[in-house]
């Protein structure tokens, strides 16, 4: 009896062990409230310093995106102002090389008709120096043919 009444309890004792019990688990609730409070403040406050980065990641993104679309436009109106320098460029050139075009055309065209104007001239004077020549032939053959008759008839006259 002696042995089973060592392992037995009394309910004083139970209760002073429940008591111990109860105080050691509400010293663990304590600390572990404490520990999920300070673990909920840690990451709050690695949260708060996630933002925090995120926030700088954002804003540097945000610069480096406005640098390059900058370091776009520019290249693209350095482009263009090069590319609307060429083309006035080569349109000066066209314009140059019209210009010379059509002085070098006018040219050819004034002694074109310089050159017709000499032909018609020589064209002109040949058919009148022909005219003169037709002219002088017929009086030279008509001289003839009335000189022919004239003797002619002198030698029908002296016959007669």
């Amino acid at each position: 009896m002696d042995i089973v009444y060592r392992d037995m309890v009394t309910g004083a004792h139970q209760e002073i062990a429940l008591q111990q019990i109860m105080a050691h688990l509400d010293s663990i609730r304590k600390d572990m409230v404490i520990l999920e409070k300070s673990e909920f403040a840690n990451l709050r406050s690695e949260n708060a310093k996630m933002k925090t980065e995120l926030e700088q990641i954002k804003n540097r993104l945000l610069e480096e995106s406005k640098k390059i679309r900058a370091d776009a436009k520019l290249d693209i109106n350095f482009e263009r102002n090069r590319v609307i320098d060429i083309f006035t460029e080569q349109e000066k050139k066209l314009m140059e090389i019209t210009s010379e075009f059509h002085k070098k055309n006018a040219e050819i065209e004034t002694s074109a008709i310089e050159t017709t104007k000499k032909i018609d001239i020589e064209v002109a004077s040949l058919k009148t120096l022909l005219e003169s020549l037709k002219l002088q032939t017929i009086r030279y053959l008509a001289a003839c043919i009335f000189s022919c008759l004239a003797i002619a008839l002198g030698v029908y006259r002296l016959w007669k």
